[in-house]
């Protein structure tokens, strides 16, 4: 199945043309060390929301609730799973307009990083520019400052990974004690593409450097699900990325 993602305005991937997704994006459950991991997406943007959950305590963690908040929640008490934190990588709007009817539901604290403050305070402004209505979402609950979180069994370490908006934020997932293989990665890298960078606070350099510094020394094995389309890989990006092979041909 194609979708083409350039009717979702300016907050894709710096290559805006169709993109390959799994058949099934917006209903895919997948289970990877039997960590409960569902994804939902719908239009217009094709954003994708996140329910990470621990198989043994039910506990989890929301990441990135947008337009699809009524599918995670469905997910949720499908699930059965107790939702103890709302994580954002970043506040562009497609990133946070779900917020507000999370926190409805569960009451868990959202945790944002401070750089972005700015643009979640202006989540109804962003809205406007693109000619929708959007609920201003609930104030933050608490900011990144590099202390690990927890759900159940497993650890979520934070990443800065500025470039594609100042505060963006890769969540590294992984059991206690055996580090993280899933890479929530939010705008910064996709299957095939990066983030753009012609947006308030984008900075190609820095979001090269985050990319190359940052997100590939988290290893090879390490699955990146991204904001946007399907889910790769850090050894399928770092040897076959193009607009990473022409930063470093550079560099």
């Amino acid at each position: 199945m194609v979708v083409v993602l350039a009717t979702s305005f300016l907050l894709e991937p710096a290559d805006s043309r169709a993109t390959d997704y799994p058949d099934g994006l917006n209903t895919r459950e997948l289970w990877s060390n039997r960590m409960i991991l569902e994804v939902r997406a719908v239009a217009p943007f094709y954003k994708n929301g996140f329910v990470a959950g621990c198989e043994r305590t039910r506990e989890a963690v929301v990441i990135d609730p947008g337009d699809e908040a009524d599918q995670l929640i469905g997910a949720i008490r499908d699930l059965d799973v107790d939702v103890r934190l709302i994580l954002l990588t970043h506040a562009h709007v497609d990133h946070i307009t779900g917020v507000a009817a999370l926190k409805d539901a569960y009451s868990a604290p959202v945790y944002l990083h401070r750089d972005d403050l700015f643009l979640y305070e202006a989540a109804a402004q962003q809205g406007a520019m693109f000619g929708f209505s959007v609920r201003q979402p609930p104030p933050v609950d608490d900011y990144y400052d590099g202390t690990a979180l927890t759900f159940g069994d497993y650890v979520v370490q934070v990443h800065h990974t500025p470039g594609h908006c100042p505060g963006g934020v890769c969540l590294q997932i992984g059991r206690r004690g055996e580090g993280g293989s899933h890479l929530f990665v939010g705008d910064t890298l996709f299957a095939g593409s990066i983030g753009r960078t012609d947006l308030p606070g984008g900075d190609y350099g820095v979001l090269m450097r985050s990319i190359t510094q940052v997100l590939f020394p988290l290893g090879d094995e390490s699955i990146v699900h991204p904001g946007h389309g399907p889910d790769t890989t850090i050894a399928r990006e770092r040897t076959s990325n193009p607009f990473v092979l022409e930063y470093l041909s550079r560099a």
